[in-house]
């Protein structure tokens, strides 16, 4: 039977004349308890990278009704900052997903409903270019709907700030501050009548071309490109989304001719029929790829998300099989590879600084003190790579070489603040054209490279998903039982520390200290060979991801240790999950 709080709200729903008949139909409908309780139990929130959840009609659920109150609020918000913000305005884009570009529109008619100018994208476009745009309309702030690489079912709102970077917490805390303040009664003007204000600005083609000629920028071996780039031989696949002309203009431009794109993946299609999900982290994604890949005897593999955020990689071995790189390894190939090159043009910055999320691999400690260069690790969330930036140029301490986070977002120059797949592949092609013509190597013969200096770090994240309010509490136990955890060992190591980020302590050889790092809901573990595993509850969707990073003196080393960690570790939660 559901509860008081939770029946009410279905009940408001039902009879409120806010919604539409449609609306309360598909809510009339359902006779599963259980699915009304978590369409109601509980209003989506902000995490990491904005909101996001399954289409549908429900508090816990993306729909019409919740873009417009988020965006009512988030109006609030800009207002408050006065007639200047207001005026400086909001660019909004949308992706291929279900209900993208009436939620992008929806946004948009809020807005100047509100007051506020609008720039919205003529069609599609990538979560970068997004970034791009609010700093190069010198806007307020911006808007992108995407659910990234999640499933059909999914789709979200991200919040950007005047720097490019997604919202920081303090902006974020206040939108949701108005939104428990407001109805679902939502002031909102016409299309023809936002046009007519002069506050929709319509934006397409040039915003693409300096987007585009700011991504050429960062390559470093332009001439090489241009020379020899038809030499390297490129599978790409956009999954269906965003990334399809960004990606093959890009590569086209720099000099890259041999680039075949999967005909079946390359329109948008908010159904993305011919994959499971669309997601570079997951094998499945790659099949048609690897067939097209076979018959051309490409050297590279690329594919992006579907706001063309994410990159997923795989190169060529020796014997043709085709080797699957993590974001991890792209990470760190790149980093070598970038910070090498300006190394040996004698292009380093004296204060360069590289940045990655404190999940990522460990293996780029020991790279970053080889190549003299300090690594700073951030939160969970690009966001946070993007705040280091601007402390950067603010202080003027720090010139910002490369970032990254293991979920395949790379990032270099500052024209962007978010992570950008259209500049990681022709990045990583960049690379591999240098690598295959200056030294005969393929990216797996360089990653191999790094292990055999740095040490044989193996990355794995493993993210289980537990749905609805027993999904959350179970989540909630799981956190409490491994922070009260104290054995001394794991899966055959030595734990050196315990790291509890919420509460910005490190428990070590007995001693409490405090652990200079936001407060974040992180729990870690350090093993004395450098590894380490971390648990974290996804602020976007219902999961909790596992990270383990495991060192061996050798490949067939880690493997063995990392696959006793990982049993001994679930053991100890295993009825939870």
């Amino acid at each position: 039977m559901l509860n008081k709080e939770i029946e009410d709200r279905y009940q408001q729903w039902l009879s409120s004349p806010c919604f539409d008949e449609n609306t309360k139909a598909e809510l009339a409908a359902l006779t599963d308890e259980k699915e009304i309780e978590d369409r109601f139990y509980c209003d989506l929130e902000f995490g990491t990278g904005g909101m996001r959840g399954m289409l549908g009609a429900g508090t816990n659920r993306m729909n019409v009704y919740l873009i417009r109150k988020l965006t009512y609020s988030f109006g609030q918000v800009i207002c408050d900052h006065g007639p200047e913000a207001k005026k400086r305005g909001v660019a909004i884009a949308y992706d291929s997903r279900r209900f993208s570009e009436e939620f992008a529109l929806e946004t948009a008619l809020v807005l100047t409903a509100c007051g506020i100018r609008a720039y919205l994208f003529d069609s599609l476009r990538s979560t970068p270019e997004l970034s791009f745009a609010v700093r190069d309309k010198h806007a307020i702030a911006g808007v992108m709907i995407t659910a990234s690489h999640n499933p059909k079912e999914y789709n979200g709102y991200k919040v950007y700030w005047e720097d490019g970077a997604q919202l920081p917490p303090a902006e974020a805390d206040k939108i949701m501050e108005k939104m428990a303040e407001c109805g679902w009664d939502i002031p909102i003007i016409t299309r023809e009548e936002a046009l007519e204000s002069g506050l929709l600005e319509m934006l397409g083609q040039p915003t693409d071309n300096r987007y585009l000629a700011c991504v050429k920028e960062q390559l470093l071996h332009p001439d090489m490109d241009q020379t020899h780039g038809g030499e390297l031989k490129i599978v790409y696949t956009p999954l269906h989304g965003a990334g399809r002309v960004f990606v093959e203009r890009v590569l086209s431009e720099s000099g890259f001719s041999q680039v075949f794109t999967v005909p079946e993946q390359a329109d948008p299609d908010t159904e993305f029929s011919t994959v499971k999900v669309p997601n570079p982290e997951d094998d499945g994604a790659w099949e048609l790829a690897r067939k097209y890949a076979g018959q051309q005897q490409a050297d590279l593999l690329l594919a992006t998300d579907p706001d063309s955020d994410r990159l997923g990689v795989q190169c060529r071995n020796a014997d043709g099989t085709y080797c699957h790189l993590t974001g991890n390894q792209i990470g760190a190939i790149l980093a070598y590879y970038i910070i090498g090159s300006q190394k040996e043009e004698g292009k380093l910055p004296q204060d360069g600084v590289m940045l990655q999320s404190v999940v990522s691999t460990a293996l780029t400690e020991p790279l970053a003190r080889d190549m003299g260069v300090p690594l700073i690790k951030v939160p969970v969330g690009f966001k946070f790579i993007g705040e280091q930036i601007k402390k950067m140029e603010e202080t003027g301490k720090g010139t910002f070489l490369f970032g990254f986070e293991e979920s395949l977002g790379y990032l270099k120059g500052t024209y962007a603040r978010d992570k950008d797949a259209v500049l990681g592949a022709a990045l990583v092609a960049e690379a591999a054209l240098y690598y295959k013509t200056t030294q005969g190597k393929t990216l797996a013969d360089v990653l191999e490279e790094l292990f055999e200096k740095y040490g044989y770090f193996l990355d794995e994240q493993v993210a289980c998903t537990l749905m609805g309010k027993d999904g959350k509490e179970r989540i909630g136990q799981i956190m409490d039982r491994l922070a009260a955890d104290s054995r001394e060992s794991l899966g055959g190591q030595t734990i050196a520390s315990r790291e509890n980020y919420k509460k910005q302590e490190q428990k070590k050889d007995g001693s409490v200290l405090p652990l200079d790092f936001p407060s974040v809901n992180i729990l870690g573990l350090t093993f004395e060979n450098g590894g380490f595993i971390k648990a974290r509850p996804s602020g976007t969707e219902p999961k909790i991801r596992f990270y383990f990073c495991i060192a061996g003196t050798s490949r067939q080393d880690a493997e063995e240790k990392l696959k006793q960690t990982k049993e001994g570790f679930f053991s100890l939660i295993a009825d939870l999950l």
